[in-house]
């Protein structure tokens, strides 16, 4: 058995994150069929909670790095193509593009030094 770990260049590769993102699409698509009266209190909730702790992850991770700008987006538009909200094609124009984005805001901070 290979031990050897892969090296850690986005908060994607860290495990804790592929965990909790998982467990979130699950808690996301079970809430859906909680009873009518709870969708816009606990199943609301329980959606935002979850997703927030794969966003703060995400951040956190960036904040180490570099000035975030685009990790919380970048976990936002995950949910949007896994949930089958968007197609492939606008996927990787939203994600490539708040990549450069972040990449443009990181020149900038360079500047203002």
């Amino acid at each position: 058995m290979d031990d050897e770990k892969k090296p850690i260049k986005s908060f994607e590769d860290l495990d804790v994150f592929q965990r909790a993102y998982a467990l979130s699409l699950a808690v996301h698509r079970a809430s859906l069929a909680f009873p009518r009266v709870e969708q816009f209190g606990l199943a609301e909730q329980v959606r935002r909670a979850s997703k927030s702790i794969c966003a703060n992850l995400a951040e956190g991770f960036g904040k180490q790095r570099h000035p975030s700008a685009d990790e919380g987006m970048q976990v936002c538009i995950r949910y949007c193509e896994d949930l089958g909200y968007i197609d492939d094609h606008a996927f990787v124009a939203w994600y490539g593009g708040y990549k450069k984005v972040a990449k443009m805001f990181r020149g900038l901070h360079r500047n203002w030094k």
